[in-house]
């Protein structure tokens, strides 16, 4: 259940950060409540919904995860809002890829983070 949560959680940032930083096209000086209202829409719909799928499927390789959520990232950005720059589809595809990316990023980060925290727990344990 601990690891659901906390799968939620990544997908649901993940997804949000992607949707706003692609809103403002990078800009983060351009942030407005706007921009925070339909990234937090996007992210909540699209991470909830990927966290789920991951579970449900019992999705373990970081790159199908990943996949998963820029997929539904995708369509999820598309429905939400309309798109700022290009074809109608265009910023929808680039939320999807950047939530995907940053997926990825962090869950590599975060085993590169917990391997040597659980080598070293390991070697605390006493010996009996």
């Amino acid at each position: 259940m601990r690891r659901g949560f906390a799968s939620l959680i990544e997908n649901v940032t993940e997804s949000g950060v992607a949707c706003l930083l692609t809103m403002v096209q990078g800009n983060i000086l351009a942030v407005s409540a706007t921009h925070w209202l339909v990234a937090s829409q996007t992210g909540v719909i699209g991470g909830t919904i990927s966290a789920a799928a991951i579970l449900l499927v019992r999705i373990r390789s970081r790159w199908a995860a990943s996949i998963v959520l820029g997929a539904v990232t995708t369509v999820v950005d598309y429905l939400v809002h309309p798109g700022q720059f290009g074809p109608a589809m265009l910023e929808a595809v680039v939320t999807g890829l950047g939530a995907a990316v940053l997926s990825w990023s962090a869950g590599a980060v975060l085993k590169r983070v917990r391997r040597p925290a659980i080598g070293a727990a390991i070697a605390r344990e006493p010996v009996e």
